[in-house]
C-alpha cells in the first residue's frame, strides 16, 4: 500500500512546538529552589529532538477522539521528562561521565553532581505528577482515573526496565557480548521508553488486547531497537557538533555496541531492516499512520 507522507521537519516542528509549551506550563508550576530549579530549566528545555513526544501525538492522530487529548499531552509531558531525567544521570562521572548534551554542558557540568543528580530525581517525581493530574484539563474533560492508572503502570514499567538496561549496559563496557544480550540491553535501555511513549497514548482509546494496540506495540519495538542500532552508527559516523554529544565516546570507553559486534555495514543493514519491520506493522492503519511513517523516515535518515 502505497501511503502519503507529510513533511516530516513539518511533524516534528509541530510536535516540538506543542511539547515545548507544555513543558514550559508544567515547570512554572512546581515551586523549586534554587539551583534546582534552574538545573530542571537546563536539562528539559534546552533543545532535543522531542521524538517520545512526537510518537505520542502522531498516535493519537490514529487512534484518538478530541476529548482524550489531554491524556496524550499528559502521557507526551511524563515520558519526555522522564527521558530528560535518564540523561541527566546517564551523564554524571559515576555513570557515562560526558560534558555534552544537546550542544550544552551536562548539567551536572553546569550546576554540579549533587544538583544534577537531585535533578534527575525531582524530574521523575513531576512525571508522575503530571500524569495523575488535570494540568490540561481547562477545556476538556476531567481527568480519567483508570486511563491515568493505565499510563502511570505503563511509564513505571518502561522506568524500571530503562534503568536495568542500564546496569546491563554498563556491566557489559569492556566485554565481547552476543547479539542477543546486546538487544536485551537496549529493549531496556532504549526501547522501553519509547514503546511507553506509543502505547501511553494508545491507552487513551484503545484495549491492550485489540488488534491495532498489538500492531503498535510490535511497531514501537522496532523502532525503539532501531533507534539505538542508529544511534551506536552515529557515534563512530558523525562529529560531535554535529550530534551535540561527543562523538566516539562509545569506542573510548569499550562499550558494546552493533558495529562492534557485526561491523559497520552489517549494523546499518540490521538498521534498516528494523525500520522496515515498523512499517510493516503499520500497515493495519494504512493512510492514518502518516505521521508516525514520516517519524520512522526521519529516525532511519537522521545525522544526530
Amino acid at each position: 500500500m502505497s501511503i502519503s507522507m507529510p513533511n516530516v521537519v513539518d511533524v516534528l516542528n509541530t510536535a516540538q512546538q506543542q511539547i515545548q509549551r507544555d513543558l514550559e506550563q508544567v515547570l512554572h508550576l512546581f515551586e523549586l529552589p534554587e539551583p534546582l530549579k534552574s538545573a530542571v530549566h537546563h536539562s528539559v528545555m534546552l533543545g532535543g529532538k522531542r521524538i517520545r513526544p512526537a510518537l505520542c501525538y502522531a498516535v493519537a492522530k490514529i487512534t484518538t477522539s478530541k476529548s482524550s487529548w489531554p491524556a496524550v499531552r499528559r502521557a507526551a509531558v511524563a515520558v519526555e521528562l522522564i527521558h530528560c531525567y535518564s540523561l541527566v544521570h546517564d551523564d554524571l562521572p559515576c555513570m557515562d561521565d560526558d560534558d555534552l548534551r544537546r550542544g550544552q554542558p551536562t548539567c551536572h557540568v553546569a550546576f554540579g553532581e549533587d544538583t544534577a543528580l537531585l535533578a534527575g530525581d525531582v524530574l521523575q517525581s513531576m512525571a508522575y505528577e503530571v500524569l495523575s493530574s488535570q494540568i490540561f484539563d481547562e477545556e476538556f474533560n476531567e481527568l480519567s482515573p483508570t486511563v491515568a492508572l493505565k499510563q502511570v503502570c505503563l511509564l513505571a514499567k518502561a522506568s524500571s526496565a530503562m534503568v536495568s538496561g542500564q546496569v546491563l549496559d554498563l556491566q557489559a563496557e569492556g566485554m565481547r557480548i552476543n547479539q542477543q544480550m546486546l538487544e536485551k540491553i537496549h529493549k531496556n535501555k532504549t526501547g522501553a521508553l519509547i514503546q511507553a511513549a506509543v502505547e501511553m497514548s494508545a491507552v487513551t482509546q484503545l484495549e491492550s488486547s485489540s488488534q491495532q494496540m498489538l500492531a503498535l506495540k510490535t511497531f514501537a519495538q522496532a523502532i525503539g531497537l532501531a533507534f539505538q542500532v542508529q544511534d551506536d552508527i552515529l557515534d563512530i559516523t558523525s562529529e560531535t557538533a554535529v550530534l551535540g554529544k561527543t562523538a566516539g565516546k562509545d569506542v573510548q570507553v569499550e562499550k558494546s555496541t552493533y558495529p562492534a559486534l557485526m561491523g559497520l555495514s552489517q549494523a546499518q543493514a540490521y538498521a534498516n531492516q528494523l525500520h522496515k519491520q515498523a512499517l510493516s506493522a503499520l500497515e493495519i492503519f494504512g493512510n492514518g499512520a502518516q505521521d508516525l511513517h514520516a517519524i520512522t523516515q526521519f529516525l532511519w535518515q537522521r545525522q544526530n
